[in-house]
């Protein structure tokens, strides 16, 4: 699929292994893909971001959302809120670990025994090959002819997670970034990338 790649998808995906080795990461996520995205300048992923506010420099916002669900072990706001609906207050959990073995050690990949490797070829987790699939089906439903860095931000916000409830935050949902993309009275199905009028 990788063939498929425009340089400035490319860009992005040699981006996110970047992000995941400086963060000692096993396996690249999809939230390497979003900080690699953010990186982008000049490409029309980055030009949707700058229209939608959220230019080049201004992502710290999105960088510390990140990092809070990071903190929370990598679990959105949808999760905490299901466990909230089973009795089970994630906060005061995060608390109780960070109190035992200290602050951010859910955030960390190298403490607690999840040991990140320092050099060697980092493999895409499961989100993230879902990510590149779903994006692949954005791109055909559009007809475009190769996956840009668009497809991929198109394909964090059609699905559900972190990345998506982050950027949508920030003002940045599946619907405004077709709008932007592809003009006013379209979006994208997110289940099948399928355009649809609006």
């Amino acid at each position: 699929m990788f063939e498929r790649f425009t340089q400035d998808a490319r860009a992005v995906v040699v981006g996110a292994v970047a992000h995941a080795e400086r963060a000692g990461a096993e396996r690249v996520e999809e939230t390497h893909v979003l900080l690699a995205l953010l990186d982008r300048e000049g490409s029309r992923g980055s030009f949707a971001l700058a229209v939608l506010g959220l230019p080049p420099g201004g992502r710290d916002g999105v960088v510390r959302d990140l990092g809070e669900a990071r903190r929370r072990g990598g679990l959105s706001r949808a999760d905490a809120d299901a466990l909230s609906g089973l009795g089970i207050d994630l906060a005061e959990i995060v608390a109780r670990i960070e109190e035992e073995h200290g602050e951010g050690v859910l955030a960390d990949p190298g403490r607690g025994g999840v040991t990140g490797r320092k050099t060697g070829r980092r493999l895409f987790d499961r989100g993230a090959r879902d990510l590149l699939t779903e994006s692949l089906r954005i791109t055909l439903g559009r007809r475009d002819r190769r996956i840009g860095d668009e497809h991929l931000l198109l394909a964090l916000t059609a699905r559900p997670g972190v990345p998506a409830e982050v950027l949508a935050d920030h003002g940045l949902t599946h619907e405004s970034l077709s709008r932007v993309l592809y003009g006013p009275g379209t979006a994208t199905d997110a289940g099948t990338g399928e355009a649809k009028a609006g």
